[in-house]
């Protein structure tokens, strides 16, 4: 056998191997970025933090904020449901899955004073720092 041919072979089958298994990671990358949701995390003054996290689709009752330790954990369960009825066709494609997001928090954040609310399939977040971790202005006499 000659050996450029048997060198091109080896190329040739190496370069598809690379190829497909950047396929196959580009589709898992997909599949759990699907189970990500986008996020901001900002402070909104210096005593609170402000969260948004996008949850399009998802009820407020299928949602579940934990703070354990310092981190905040925003889980939700996706039902998603698309269904085309046209004639005598019919397509009904469905989706489920659990999402989640862990964020990590400063020192002193105050738990009691954490909240939230869901408008237009975003999650609005305010967390504030406990009273002794606040900013306090100190008057010059």
């Amino acid at each position: 056998m000659d050996i450029v041919k048997s060198t091109n072979n080896i190329g040739s089958k190496l370069e598809k191997t690379i190829e497909t298994g950047l396929e196959k990671t580009k589709e898992i990358f997909t599949n759990v970025a699907s189970h990500l949701p986008f996020a901001n995390f900002g402070k909104k003054n210096s005593d609170t933090y402000k969260i948004e996290v996008d949850l399009p689709g998802v009820k407020k009752e299928d949602i579940e904020l934990k703070i354990e330790d310092n981190y905040l954990r925003v889980s939700a369960v996706r039902h998603m449901k698309k269904e085309v009825k046209e004639g005598d066709y019919y397509l009904l494609t469905s989706h489920f899955g659990q999402i989640s997001r862990v964020f990590a928090l400063p020192e002193g954040i105050n738990k009691d004073s954490v909240s939230a609310k869901l408008e237009d399939g975003r999650l609005y977040i305010e967390v504030e720092k406990e009273e002794s971790k606040k900013a306090k202005l100190i008057s010059i006499k």
